[in-house]
C-alpha cells in the first residue's frame, strides 16, 4: 500500500470518530439539592401585614382595669363646630381638630367626629362600609355587633367592637378596649360618637349620660 493511501485512510477514520463524538448527547446535569437548615438553625419569614396597622394579636384583658369612671364625676357640655353639643366629663384632657374632638382620662376616651353626608347611615351600610374600614385601620380589631338604636338626638346605628390601645408612652404596654360607636345624621351632617374604655370597666352609666346628651343645635 502506498504511503498517500495510508494517510488518507487515517484522516477519514479521524473524521468519523469526531463526528460520532459530536452526535452523543451531553450527560444530564444533576438537580441542585434543596437547602436544609442545620440542626438548631432557624429561618426568618417576611413579616405579615394587614392594612395600615399590621397584624397584631389582641392583648389580654386586665383583671382589674384602671378604667372605671367615678360615680361622682361631673359632666359639662361641649359645643362642637359640627352643629351639635355633647356632655363630657369635667377635667378630662381635650384635643381638637377641624372636624373632631377627643377627651381622655387614664384609659377612657370620648371621641366625636363630624362630616358632610348625603344620606343617613343604616345598619346595612355600616356593616358593608364602616366595619371593613375599621378592620383595616384599628389595632387587633374584633367585631362584636351592629344594631339600630334610638337616642334623644334621633335614630342612630350602634357599632360595638374591641381594639388594642396605643402603647403607653412610658411602659409600652397596651390594653384591650371596648368600643361603642354611635352614628347619627341630620341635615347633611354625620356625627360619630365613639366611647372607649378597658374591657371589664363598669362605665355603663357614664356612657349613657354621654350618649343621651348628644343634642343638635
Amino acid at each position: 500500500m502506498r504511503r498517500s493511501q495510508v494517510l488518507f485512510g487515517a484522516v477519514i477514520a479521524g473524521a468519523l470518530l469526531l463526528g460520532g463524538c459530536a452526535q452523543q448527547p451531553s450527560p444530564p446535569q444533576p438537580s441542585p439539592l434543596p437547602q436544609v437548615a442545620a440542626p438548631g438553625a432557624t429561618t426568618t419569614a417576611a413579616p405579615e401585614t394587614s392594612g395600615a396597622v399590621g397584624v397584631q394579636q389582641p392583648v389580654p384583658a386586665e383583671t382589674n382595669p384602671p378604667g372605671d369612671i367615678p360615680d361622682n364625676q361631673a359632666f359639662v357640655a361641649y359645643a362642637a363646630a359640627g352643629g351639635f353639643s355633647v356632655k363630657v366629663p369635667e377635667g378630662w384632657s381635650r384635643t381638637e381638630s377641624a372636624n373632631a374632638a377627643e377627651f381622655t382620662d387614664k384609659l377612657n376616651t370620648i371621641r366625636v367626629t363630624w362630616s358632610a353626608a348625603t344620606i343617613a347611615p343604616t345598619v346595612a351600610s355600616v356593616k358593608s362600609t364602616d366595619v371593613p374600614k375599621l378592620a383595616a385601620s384599628e389595632s387587633a380589631f374584633e367585631f362584636v355587633s351592629v344594631k339600630a338604636v334610638t337616642l334623644p338626638a334621633g335614630a342612630a346605628v350602634l357599632t360595638v367592637y374591641r381594639v388594642n390601645s396605643a402603647p403607653n408612652s412610658v411602659t409600652g404596654k397596651r390594653y384591650r378596649l371596648d368600643v361603642e360607636r354611635y352614628t347619627v345624621f341630620r341635615n347633611g351632617t354625620r356625627v360619630d360618637l365613639i366611647l372607649l374604655s378597658p374591657v371589664g370597666s363598669d362605665n355603663v352609666d357614664p356612657w349613657r349620660i354621654v350618649s343621651e346628651s348628644l343634642t343638635w343645635k
